[in-house]
């Protein structure tokens, strides 16, 4: 997994920043609320973790920024303040999950775990984007005409649109579209995907186009 930690306290970060990298998962970190919602604008995430009292923008402002621009990435929030109105705030901009430091990097690591295996099998939805709405549970594409999808197609474009306007890498589609198991995947199977998604975006009469060469990066935009 990916993931956005913006921790302003300089120690604490270096600690969670070496412990999840040595979990296994990629970090990029920030040390303010706006360079926060920088990073979520350009790059895909699995998760986010924002401190709330942070310089520039504070963890709720960041939060609500995001949320305002479409991203429902996971987000978790860390606060030093145990009070109910605190967390009620967080929880109404938009957040996910809360920890109130001091907190155990073991139960930190235990929540990520459980993101993992969860995120493994991306949720049944019913998306929309543009002049689309894709049924993640009947397989459908349909905006002025409808068609099937393949699971494969519907899992990538279920990506792509939660992930809307970003450059998404080869290895990103990969990893969110193909099982683990499924060790005979590689590039060529994403660019044939997305070469079917378009030819289909077109047969259905969409405005909504996903651009990239071969070799990526690939955005979906209207």
């Amino acid at each position: 997994m990916r993931i956005l930690l913006a921790e302003d306290e300089e120690q604490l970060a270096r600690v969670l920043k070496l412990a999840m990298e040595k979990a296994g998962y990629t970090v990029d970190q920030v040390a303010d609320g706006q360079s926060a919602v920088d990073l979520a604008k350009e790059n895909a995430y699995d998760v986010m973790i924002l401190d709330i009292m942070m310089p520039v923008k504070t963890g709720l402002e960041a939060l609500k920024e995001i949320r305002a621009s479409g991203d429902r990435t996971h987000v978790m929030m860390l606060t030093a303040m145990a009070e109910v109105d605190d967390k009620v705030t967080g929880l109404d901009a938009g957040a996910d999950d809360y920890m109130t430091k001091p907190f155990s990097l073991k139960e930190l690591l235990a929540r990520l775990r459980s993101l993992e295996r969860r995120n493994d099998e991306l949720d049944k939805d019913i998306l929309q984007f543009g002049d689309l709405t894709v049924d993640t549970n009947e397989q459908t594409l349909v905006s002025n005409n409808s068609i099937s999808l393949t699971s494969k197609e519907a899992r990538l474009l279920q990506y792509m649109i939660l992930n809307a306007n970003k450059d998404l890498s080869v290895d990103d589609l990969l990893n969110h579209t193909w099982d683990d198991d499924d060790e005979s995947a590689d590039p060529d199977d994403v660019w044939f995907t997305v070469s079917y998604l378009r030819r289909k975006l077109e047969s259905v009469g969409s405005n909504v186009v996903i651009n990239g060469e071969k070799d990526g990066p690939f955005k979906i935009t209207e």
